[in-house]
């Protein structure tokens, strides 16, 4: 599935460039299983911008999918109520504690785009890194964190980062970490991203596709575990005030 969004946002470093938010996701289930466990929902902030919340289930298939649904929905709903990403990555996780009884857990990132105070705000439950890209060099956000429902008070690791013209914030679950590792290969996701930021300007939209394509194409085109990819870019503002989402989904 791979679904795109576009949305302004005003220029706060100067009154010339006017810039926009562009957001692709592209993601895959494992080869021969029914259903992804990976859940993404969005949902647009109280106080301006959005919410981004991609979980991954332990397991795989439906199983994984209850885990990634429960945690999902939970985190929407408290961040449509205004309550802060940090706050929403501990309730969900105690709450999948409570639900399971610590028996199953899941990874949980949460990624906003706050334009009130006009920052990326990155949450992660997931030892799984985010990579940052800004000024034509590769960050990884790489803090100790554990996934979410084994125990109760479990904390995120949070970078809230003011946003600039041409950064992207990368995000995505372990079956882009481990893709050609049934095959004896390895996907060294920075150096790759790396490679894709050689172009002047973000494109999101290409570069979740690029990533996905290749983890696939690693593990033989049949994906050993669910892969999804998330990318946020901020670009130049090229069209009109209007607000698009656009989804592509298989239907077989």
């Amino acid at each position: 599935m791979q679904r795109i969004a576009h949305w302004t946002a005003p220029c706060w470093h100067c009154r010339i460039i006017a810039m926009e938010a562009q957001v692709a996701v592209a993601k895959i289930g494992k080869y021969a299983t029914s259903e992804s466990g990976d859940t993404l929902e969005m949902i647009e902030r109280p106080g301006g911008g959005i919410s981004i919340v991609l979980v991954d289930g332990q397991r795989s298939g439906k199983p994984a999918k209850r885990i990634s649904n429960v945690v999902t929905r939970k985190a929407i709903s408290l961040l449509g109520e205004g309550v802060r990403d940090g706050a929403t990555a501990r309730a969900a996780s105690d709450y999948l504690f409570t639900y399971r009884s610590g028996k199953v857990m899941a990874t949980l990132n949460i990624l906003s785009i706050d334009l009130m105070s006009k920052t990326f705000v990155i949450t992660r439950n997931n030892p799984a890194p985010v990579i940052l890209v800004r000024g034509g060099k590769i960050e990884l956000l790489d803090q100790p964190s554990n996934p979410v429902g084994i125990r109760q008070g479990t904390r995120p690791s949070i970078c809230e980062i003011p946003i600039e013209l041409n950064m992207s914030v990368v995000i995505f679950t372990d079956g882009l970490t481990h893709a050609g590792s049934r095959t004896g290969k390895h996907m060294d996701i920075p150096a790759y991203v790396s490679s894709l930021s050689s172009t002047a300007e973000p494109d999101p939209h290409d570069w979740a596709d690029a990533l996905l394509e290749h983890a696939v194409k690693l593990d033989d085109g049949r994906p050993s575990n669910d892969i999804s990819v998330l990318i946020a870019s901020i670009l130049p503002k090229h069209g009109d005030d209007v607000r698009r989402l656009t989804a592509r989904m298989p239907i077989a």
